[in-house]
Formats: structure tokens, sequence, C-alpha cells
């Protein structure tokens, strides 16, 4: 399942602001190295202590150059984060569009962005301190390497000899931001499957530079997040620790298996 399962699983997980270091990649899309294609898979969110809070699934359809990824996540409290991205894959990754769906008990603000690659039409609706539903419109001028919903996908396409890349994300704080992330190489972890053992590339995403700018929104410095991908002919997403929405707690998100009833 690792091999088959491509989760896109951090879109609206990694909306913050860095500085690019004068030897990474400036702005331009991530070359396309492994082309996506159909995909199932299960997934699980736990606290950091292995407390289950969440179940949900990615499925991810591609016709011609085009890719759909649909993933959502199910909380226990009947809190739900759904996520439906669309991007092109004809030589390098592009963002067509991006629909996120944060709701329930366990955001802090729940919300709902919609953003058009092309055009770069962005609406954010969203429920204030007062409880009160608002809807904020806006269009930015969005670069080619706009990243929502397509970290673990870009991640499986770094070059080897890529220590660091710069992407540029639409954080939504409510108000639209474009930002930047700097994403790092950082290690490798173990992991074993069965009776085989694997290494995943650990990836680190800093804060930095102007990351102060979004820490009053949140209350904050924006913390790191960590994924992880098993490299090889076949690189697949394997775990995320991060938060899914700013400011908001470290959880972890992983790959799991079915388990059978008895009939």
């Amino acid at each position: 399942m690792i091999k088959r399962v491509r989760s896109r699983a951090l879109a609206g997980l990694l909306t913050w602001a860095l500085l690019l270091p004068a030897a990474v990649l400036s702005q331009s899309p991530v070359a396309v190295l492994h082309t996506e294609g159909l995909v199932h898979g299960f997934l699980v969110l736990r606290t950091l202590e292995g407390e289950a809070l969440a179940d949900g699934d990615v499925t991810q359809i591609a016709r011609g150059d085009r890719v759909t990824s649909h993933l959502v996540l199910r909380f226990k409290d009947g809190s739900v984060n759904e996520e439906t991205v669309v991007f092109s894959q004809r030589q390098s990754f592009r963002v067509v569009s991006e629909h996120l769906l944060q709701k329930g008990p366990a955001f802090k603000r729940p919300m709902e962005v919609s953003i058009d690659g092309s055009t770069g039409q962005i609406a954010v609706r969203y429920t204030d301190d007062d409880g009160k539903e608002k809807t904020v419109t806006d269009r930015l001028n969005l670069p080619p390497d706009v990243a929502n919903g397509m970290i673990p996908t870009l991640l499986k396409n770094i070059r080897p000899d890529v220590r660091q890349m710069t992407v540029s994300m639409v954080a939504a704080t409510p108000k639209p931001r474009l930002v930047k992330l700097v994403i790092s190489r950082e290690g490798e972890g173990s992991f074993s499957v069965g009776g085989s053992s694997y290494k995943a590339t650990r990836y680190v995403v800093k804060t930095g530079g102007v990351a102060g700018l979004l820490a009053p929104l949140v209350g904050k410095q924006p913390q790191d997040t960590h994924v992880w991908i098993l490299d090889g002919d076949a690189p697949a997403f394997v775990k995320l620790e991060g938060p899914l929405y700013l400011g908001g707690p470290i959880w972890r998100i992983e790959l799991t298996s079915p388990l059978w009833q008895d009939h």
C-alpha cells in the first residue's frame, strides 16, 4: 500500500512564511520526475502521544495531464477536514484549483477556502470570534510555484542533489496572504512493515523571516512541520507531523490499514 498511496493530506497544513537563502531553488515550479496516477489510500490522524483523533482516506484520479486529489479526515467529535486539489503535471506541477473545508470543534476557526490558480481569485468563508460567518474575497498575482495541497507530491519529486527548495503558499489568516515555505532535507527515519525494514527521507518546513508577521495572527511563532517520504523508484508519503491550521496543535498523519470484520 505504501508504494501505491500518494497522499496530499497537507493541504492547509503548511501555510507559513519563510525567507529564501541564496543557495536554494528560487520561485520555479517543481519538475515532474514521477507522474501521479490512480490512488485510494487510508489515513489516521493522532496526537503525538498516539491518541487517534480522526480517520479518513485520500483518492486520486488522473485524466491526461490533469490530476484530481480528494482528502477527507473525519474526527471523533464530528469535525471534518476535507480538501480537493486539481493540478496539472505537464513537465512541471501547477495548481489549477484548491478547495479546503475545516469545520467543527477541532478547529479554532472553522473555515472554507477556494483558490483559482489561473485567475488568482481567492474566497475565504470563516466564523469569527463572535460566531458570525464572514466572507473575504481577493485576487492575488499567484506565481507558478504555488503549492497548496501539493507538498507531499512535490517532495516525491525533489532531485537527490537538491538540499532545499522554496515554494509559495496561499495562507488564509483569514485574509488571503501569499507566503513562502523553505523545505530542507533533515535526515532519515526508519520504519518497518511486517518483517521488512525501510528508510524514509525526513524533510522539515521551517519558519523564519516574515513568519514573524504571522505570529500576532496566531498568538505564537508558527511551528515546524516534518514530512517523511519513502524514496526509490516509487516514492510515497509515509508520515507527517505538524498543525492542520495556523497556530494549531502538532498532530501526526500516517497511513493505516483496514480492519476486517468477522461475518
